[in-house]
């Protein structure tokens, strides 16, 4: 009984991933349970088992009486001379803990001391598996999309199983059952029915991750992330920054011929993706998220976190870009609020002096685009991207189209 016992908890633990510890006490507590209902009481009962061979027994402590005419209760109480068989030096009044035979328990008693066992293995197994996905909070994993529960998706992450809500799916992927996906994990829940996990698709922290995994600069801490922007399926722009100066940010997000970011848009579906340089001066880096666009010169106010912008003529649908997209990502990974002019507007505006931003660097206006409500990170894109180089040749078009 010992082996079969020591087998079954081996294999519980490597199989649910519950402690041997919790197990003995779910055995412990489950004796105790059918003793209180082979006797109706359990208070003066004790369980011992071993841990290295799975040996049990049970115990119930007795006090001591002189005559057995004396023993009003027999779980409670046990006569002088009884006591003497188990010790013998046992005097009045003392607790001597006397054997018993837990075969000897009903059916009834023996089916609740399963049913608490199972219980306590649900409940850990249920623990278990919360803790594990807890850990991956906020990092990306891979699960098998199931079936669709209305508009909501559920996934299969393994040993558990994620709902990828309708408002966190990216409205130009087509989703289907079996395909195997990576998510961002937004929050993990402790229900009653076990874990309940929330994914998303359309996080920025998502093309981070993706970044994180693809890029070993990152991975060891000599590229850094600062900032994400990100319109799911169609555009993000990310600004990145390098701690040793003989190592390329830009170049080492992009890889050889463009293999590393090719990886990460086909994962999103050819999503484009911005990479620009971070900087700490607010006009540089207002210029570099504005890219692809030409600046002629931008002026930013720290103080009030917004930026004039000023860029030649033609460039100006580039710089503001599709439906205000590019402008719109650029105030979301700067935090500045960016206001986009073309030379022959900012001339034409009233006490316009171009000395005056080209002193303090750079001004861009136009139309004004709010900093991003919730994230404040970066942008890089294209289908296809070289170590030095960017192509914007939909964003040109798109400039054209709306000249």
């Amino acid at each position: 009984m010992s082996k079969e016992l020591m087998d079954a908890l081996d294999l519980l633990e490597k199989e649910k991933n519950i402690s041997r510890d919790s197990l003995f006490d779910a055995i412990e507590n489950s004796l105790i349970t059918a003793c209180k209902n082979n006797f109706g009481r359990a208070e003066n009962i004790r369980v011992e088992v071993d841990r290295d061979t799975c040996d049990f027994r049970c115990f119930a402590d007795k006090e001591v009486v002189e005559f057995e005419d004396d023993v009003m209760d027999p779980l409670l109480e046990i006569c002088l001379d009884d006591a003497h068989k188990i010790d013998p030096k046992a005097q009045i009044g003392d607790i001597v803990p006397v054997s018993l035979n837990s075969k000897e328990f009903g059916r009834i008693a023996t089916q609740n001391a399963k049913n608490v066992i199972l219980q306590k293995i649900r409940e850990e197994e249920k623990d278990a598996i919360y803790s594990e996905y807890y850990e991956h909070e906020h990092d990306i994993v891979t699960g098998v999309i199931q079936r669709f529960i209305g508009k909501n998706i559920s996934i299969n992450l393994g040993k558990a199983d994620a709902m990828l809500n309708e408002n966190e799916q990216v409205k130009t992927e087509h989703y289907r059952p079996t395909e195997r996906i990576k998510v961002y994990i937004l929050e993990v829940r402790n229900g009653n029915k076990g874990p309940r996990i929330l994914v998303s698709r359309t996080h920025p922290d998502l093309v981070k991750r993706l970044f994180e995994q693809e890029v070993a600069e990152i991975q060891d801490g000599t590229v850094e992330i600062k900032s994400i922007a990100r319109e799911a399926g169609n555009r993000t722009k990310i600004a990145v920054y390098s701690n040793n100066p003989n190592v390329d940010a830009v170049g080492a997000c992009v890889g050889i011929n463009g293999s590393r970011v090719n990886l990460i848009v086909d994962e999103l579906n050819g999503e484009k993706i911005d990479i620009v340089n971070w900087d700490e001066n607010p006009g540089n880096l207002i210029q570099n998220a504005l890219s692809p666009a030409k600046i002629v010169a931008v002026f930013a106010d720290p103080d009030e976190k917004s930026a004039k912008v000023v860029v030649p003529d033609y460039q100006l649908s580039l710089a503001i870009g599709k439906e205000g997209q590019n402008a719109r990502l650029a105030a979301r990974l700067t935090g500045y609020k960016i206001d986009i002019k073309s030379e022959t507007q900012a001339k034409d505006a009233p006490g316009f002096r171009i000395e005056d931003y080209m002193d303090d660097e750079e001004d861009y206006e136009g139309e004004e685009y709010e900093e991003g409500e919730e994230f404040e990170e970066g942008e890089y894109s294209e289908e296809e991207y070289t170590e030095e180089e960017y192509e914007a040749e939909e964003d040109a078009e798109a400039a054209e189209d709306e000249e």
